[in-house]
């Protein structure tokens, strides 16, 4: 069984927004996509760029340095499906954010 830690309360990540934290050591993009929270590695497979501050569109995130486009839910790339992101299990209970890393 996964080992959740609480990173925020629900209301702390916006609608379309993301927030990075760090969970046993891992530095996570945790997502707010229509009230679903998803969780990545915060880190562009590119050049390391930070995902949590690139845009959100639907449930793409495009990363701010270069451009590089993921699916949040699967963090598939848009264009090279086999390169993907780390994705972490996330639930919510009681307001508060959990993810397992």
């Amino acid at each position: 069984m996964a080992d959740f830690s609480t990173v925020c309360r629900v209301a702390d990540i916006a609608n379309g927004a993301a927030k990075m934290f760090v969970v046993n050591g891992k530095e996570i993009a945790v997502y707010n996509l229509a009230g679903t929270f998803y969780a990545t590695q915060q880190a562009c497979l590119h050049r390391n760029g930070p995902l949590s501050e690139g845009d959100i569109d639907g449930c793409v995130v495009t990363c701010p340095w270069h451009g590089w486009e993921y699916d949040i839910p699967t963090g598939e790339h848009l264009v090279d499906r086999k390169s993907k992101l780390a994705t972490y299990p996330v639930k919510v209970e009681n307001g508060e954010v959990k993810v397992a890393a």
